[in-house]
């Protein structure tokens, strides 16, 4: 697995637990990487993925509705969600990782996590929001500075 899938994965991890469990997430991070030893840089690639990710989670998710209106949100599973967050942070939000870099990379964490569907239905919904994502990353850039701000 190349290191910044690693750290993808370490991610997606920790945002599945947070998903699912009142666990804080910075612990889940930290136990995790007794687990899976990351260098540095990669662990502050998983770092910001993950607290990138969680403090715009309902925004994200308003987006990932939009764009999967067949899928009511409750009824996607939480392995794909999270994918999907991922991505769209590191394409759209974030704007570190190219669009296609960031599909590939969901779609091989859709293969590894997710169910048989789930590479197709990732790739469908990251589809349709790549061709949203100047106006996401200009929507989320008020977003983020009002809450952090």
């Amino acid at each position: 697995m190349k290191s910044r899938t690693k750290a993808r994965c370490i991610a997606l991890q920790v945002l599945y637990e947070q998903d699912m469990t009142s666990h804080l997430p910075g612990s889940i991070f930290e136990e995790r990487l007794v687990d899976e030893p990351l260098d540095p840089s990669l662990q502050e690639f998983s770092r910001q993925i993950i607290f990138g990710v969680l403090p715009i989670t309902k925004e994200l998710d308003d987006y990932i509705a939009q764009h999967a209106p067949e899928w009511p949100l409750d009824q996607v599973a939480v392995i794909d969600r999270n994918i999907i967050r991922i991505a769209m942070w590191e394409f759209a939000v974030q704007q570190c990782t190219p669009v296609k870099v960031a599909i590939n990379e969901a779609i091989e964490l859709a293969k590894y996590f997710g169910s048989d569907s789930t590479p197709r239905f990732v790739n469908g919904v990251l589809g349709a929001l790549a061709n949203r994502s100047n106006e996401i990353h200009q929507a989320f850039a008020s977003i983020v500075k009002s809450k952090s701000g």
